[in-house]
């Protein structure tokens, strides 16, 4: 199994970037996106079931879309408005909640936000 993210990189505050996460090995019933800025635990992003239905956190409503394409396996992150405070390391993970439960991450892509 692999997840292979792509799409990190530095830019200024207000700008935009897109995430891209590429899955092999495996089936995601849910896929998301996860992240860890320095000196705290990993949190929630957004997720996404195979069916298209997406949850946020509440600091990313509005400015980011989570979306997939089943037939590649791939979940992408839209963050727009980007803020300082969006900075960390974003994972995305792969996981299904019915048995056999699974959960995978792939390596992380870091994402700078400078104000």
């Amino acid at each position: 199994v692999q997840l292979q993210a792509s799409g990190g990189g530095l830019v200024q505050a207000g700008e935009s970037l897109r995430l891209s996460c590429a899955v092999s090995g495996i089936t995601c019933p849910i896929m998301g996106w996860y992240r860890q800025a320095p000196g705290k635990q990993r949190e929630l992003v957004a997720t996404i079931s195979s069916g298209g239905t997406s949850n946020y956190a509440d600091s990313v409503k509005g400015r980011f879309t989570i979306s997939r394409d089943n037939r590649k396996n791939t979940v992408y992150l839209l963050m727009d408005s980007l803020k300082f405070e969006d900075t960390a390391v974003y994972y995305c993970n792969c996981k299904r909640q019915l048995t056999p439960v699974y959960t995978y991450w792939g390596h992380g892509t870091l994402v700078t936000v400078s104000s």
